[in-house]
């Protein structure tokens, strides 16, 4: 006779230590995610209330006195829309260079009939211990041609030994005889890096992308360092001048209020603070949920091998 399957589902299984542990596992990381999330949820909360009382942090869990003309005095001021496209296009073209280059010297560097590559990889690596110095940078790039120039946001970043070690470590998990089925096809290095080895690495790309964009998109000291034209300004070094002046502009706010209802909504130093922030960071948060499902695949394969 057949022995009858338990109709038992494996949660009614569990003993009550587990049942425990499970719940416990539930409430320390739910307290995780907001302890998390929380500051993000600050900041959008506190831009979106009423200024005075966000200002005397009145404002903790859900809006008070709601309304978005902190959004608007913020995005009327000048020259933002152009700081936004110098922002966007650093951060699309330098993602998209970034990952090449990572992607193709993290394959040649796996290719044992490279000239000199343990040479060139050591001299790649180094470059993560030691550096110039800020003075020594901005004379090259001023001799260069690079100062005032919007390739400075771009071709400094194309080459980050972090990232071409995580993709060479990566195509080194691939098994090597899809390589050498190909070369036997009469494949050259271009199409195995191109049809073979490129689409399989989409994980670690990803992760690669990450890094880069939230790297491009944040950055604005290079702006500080090497721009003097502000048609050229990135968004974040707008915004941070913006923050610095942020007395000066809710005075100014405050000043063309036309009667007591419009002075709740008038900007406080503490608003454009809020709002800033919030302009800086949603456009990150929007891009990353499309490469959080390749981000920890990607970073645990590329870690792996040392």
């Amino acid at each position: 006779m057949a022995k009858q399957k338990s109709s038992v589902s494996p949660a009614m299984r569990r003993t009550t230590g587990e049942k425990v542990y499970n719940v416990f596992n539930i409430v320390v990381l739910s307290l995780f995610a907001l302890i998390c999330t929380y500051p993000f949820y600050y900041l959008i909360i506190n831009s979106l209330s009423d200024n005075n009382l966000s200002a005397a942090g009145e404002v903790t869990w859900w809006f008070k006195g709601f309304h978005l003309q902190n959004y608007k005095d913020v995005l009327a001021l000048s020259g933002l829309g152009r700081a936004a496209w110098i922002s966007l296009a650093r951060t699309v073209i330098g993602t998209a260079l970034t990952v090449f280059a990572s992607a193709y010297l993290g394959f040649m560097f796996t290719q044992k009939k490279m000239w000199a590559r343990s040479f060139w990889y050591r001299f790649v690596v180094i470059t993560m211990y030691f550096n110039a110095g800020l003075i020594p940078m901005f004379i090259t790039m001023k001799n260069l041609g690079l100062t005032n120039n919007f390739w400075v946001y771009i071709l400094p970043a194309v080459v980050q030994p972090f990232n071409i070690i995580l993709v060479k470590t990566y195509i080194e998990s691939i098994p090597n005889s899809l390589q050498e089925a190909a070369e036997m096809d009469g494949a050259g290095t271009l199409t195995i890096f191109g049809k073979i080895v490129l689409p399989m690495c989409t994980p670690i790309l990803a992760t690669v992308a990450i890094f880069s964009a939230v790297g491009q998109w944040n950055s604005f000291q290079d702006t500080l360092i090497y721009m003097t034209d502000d048609k050229l300004y990135s968004l974040q070094y707008l915004l941070y001048t913006y923050i610095n002046q942020a007395s000066a502009l809710a005075n100014a706010a405050k000043a063309n209020a036309a009667n007591v209802a419009a002075l709740a909504s008038a900007a406080t130093p503490t608003s454009i603070r809020m709002t800033v922030s919030v302009i800086v960071v949603l456009p990150i948060m929007f891009v990353y949920p499309f490469f959080q499902r390749f981000f920890v695949k990607g970073m645990m394969l590329g870690a792996v091998k040392g």
